[in-house]
């Protein structure tokens, strides 16, 4: 994730549970499914935004949401993308390997510079799936948890690793790097509470991971429901409410089908509706709420688990840099 701050419920159902998720899975004798590794992608942050002074804050604002989360840093590294070099090496490389008439076909960069009004685009936001694909390749990934809307620089990041593996075999490995998949979770995209586009910090449409009750039901008010419901006894479309998709994903499958019931008939108000959903929402965060307390009250484990972290990156970074310079006979080959 780019540090832009403190993550809110897009950020979870998107992304984050789905890292969560990855990270405990067991196989059946016990042992871990994955090795997950969490990247804190501030460099990819410069594609849109030249202001860096407050970069630091927000990261460690970020990685504190990613602990309270669930995320465990015995398990997952976490680091700044920046702090590991091999990062932007790989990517000089993978540079050479795709075209920017490629590159000008990504549907979500044509979707961003929509979305942002951008009236020029800078080379390192035009390349930053080639970036991305270097993050990925740098940790031999073989999985990315990833929204629909990153499905395509999953694919771009595949198109890479076969044509390295192509055009540079390595003597002893073969292939250098594996083509990685993308695992989707079901909730990528979750709408703001405005109802017009995803959650977004920018468009203050948000309910943030580190809202208190009192913040989400303020917050919830003032969501946009059925517009055809204007009063309690009017039969709603939970289809089209956005409170009802917050419903979908927050509340218990055993009270979901009286609330879809009670809109439709009219017997469940909004002003209801909206007080449920609260509650749902503020249960979920709750056990969030908490241990992001703990950690905010002792930054320097904070900083301490992102060196930790940031080091066990590097290890893993600098021996696939070494395999990429033996495959390209950049450096000493191996007998």
């Amino acid at each position: 994730m780019r540090p832009t701050g403190r993550l809110h419920l897009g950020h979870y159902t998107g992304a984050l549970e789905n890292w969560i998720e990855q990270q405990n899975l067991l196989q059946p004798d016990g042992s871990r499914a994955y090795e997950t590794h969490f990247l804190i992608a501030d460099y990819h942050n410069l594609t849109t935004s030249l202001d860096t002074g407050s970069i630091y804050g927000h990261t460690i604002d970020m990685l504190i949401d990613w602990l309270a989360a669930g995320v465990d840093p015995g398990k997952s590294p976490v680091f700044r993308q920046s702090q590991v070099k091999e990062h932007a090496e790989l990517f000089l490389i993978f540079s050479n390997l795709i075209t920017t008439a490629r590159l000008e076909r990504n549907p979500t960069l044509k979707e961003q510079v929509r979305d942002l009004n951008m009236d020029a685009l800078c080379y390192g936001h035009l390349g930053y799936p080639v970036l991305q694909a270097a993050d990925i390749l740098l940790y031999k990934g073989n999985i990315v948890p990833v929204g629909e809307d990153q499905l395509p620089h999953v694919e771009i990041t595949r198109e890479i690793a076969r044509k390295f593996n192509s055009h540079f075999p390595h003597q002893i490995l073969g292939e250098v790097f594996p083509e990685p998949a993308p695992k989707i979770t079901k909730f990528s995209r979750l709408v703001g509470l405005d109802g017009k586009a995803k959650m977004s910090k920018s468009l203050g449409n948000t309910i943030l991971l580190s809202d208190t009750p009192d913040e989400i039901s303020a917050k919830m008010r003032n969501a946009v429901t059925d517009t055809l419901k204007v009063r309690r006894n009017d039969p709603g479309r939970p289809e089209v409410c956005t409170v009802y998709s917050y419903h979908r994903k927050f509340t218990s499958a055993e009270e979901l089908p009286a609330i879809e019931e009670g809109c439709r008939s009219g017997s469940l108000g909004c002003v209801d509706c909206k007080r449920m959903c609260s509650a749902a929402i503020s249960a979920e965060i709750a056990p969030m709420l908490e241990r992001r307390r703990d950690y905010e009250a002792d930054p320097e484990l904070v900083r301490q688990i992102l060196h930790d972290g940031e080091e066990r990156a590097r290890k893993i970074a600098r021996q696939t840099m070494a395999e990429v310079r033996e495959a390209m006979h950049l450096g000493e080959v191996r007998a």
